[in-house]
Formats: C-alpha cells, sequence, structure tokens
C-alpha cells in the first residue's frame, strides 16, 4: 500500500481503544489518521486519542463493515470492500462515517 495513496493516510480506517478507555482514529496503516510514518508508535505518546460518547455495542455494530458489536477494535472497511474500489463501497462507508460524524468526542 503507497502512503501515496490519500485513502491509506487520511481516511479512518478503524477505532481502536485505548486501555484508558478513549480512542485513536487509524488509518490503513494503524497509524493516527494523518500520519505517514511508518514506524511503531505508541499511541498514548501523540495528543491523539479521544473519548466517544456513545460508542456502545449498537453503535459499534452499524460502524462496523460487518456488523460487529466489539466496541475494542471496530473496523468501518476491509480489504475487501475498499470505498475507493467501487461506488458501492464508497456509499456503505459513507453511511458509516456518517454513523461516526454525529458522535461526541472530549
Amino acid at each position: 500500500m503507497s502512503l501515496g495513496d490519500f485513502r491509506a493516510v487520511f481516511l479512518p480506517y478503524c477505532l481502536q481503544k485505548q486501555p484508558d478507555g478513549r480512542y485513536t482514529i487509524l488509518n490503513r496503516r494503524y497509524k493516527p489518521v494523518g500520519l505517514t510514518i511508518t514506524e511503531f508508535i505508541n499511541y498514548e505518546d501523540y495528543p491523539v486519542c479521544v473519548n466517544l460518547k456513545g460508542l456502545d455495542p449498537t453503535t459499534a455494530a452499524k460502524l462496523s463493515w460487518k456488523g460487529d458489536p466489539d466496541t475494542d477494535k471496530i473496523y468501518l472497511y476491509n480489504d475487501g470492500c475498499v470505498p475507493t474500489e467501487n461506488s458501492e463501497n464508497m456509499q456503505n462507508y459513507l453511511k458509516r462515517l456518517e454513523i461516526l460524524a454525529k458522535l461526541k468526542v472530549s
């Protein structure tokens, strides 16, 4: 996967719950959205973790590409439904982003 791929760097791929209950929004390279570094990082070393109010199993299932209610790691898409591959995948991804965008952060 190229770092030149806008989607892989700037679009949310998954939400990963941290030990303190906050979430890090990760890109396809498992870095906080927008970071292009390739080295391993500790998410807690960066000011990128947030509380997502209302993120319960029901909401997690709506955000998950496969309807998974797990709130620890929520994948918005996978390699079988990459949003930029076709219109249907993008529409499904945008529906998930719409739900995510309505959550309050702190």
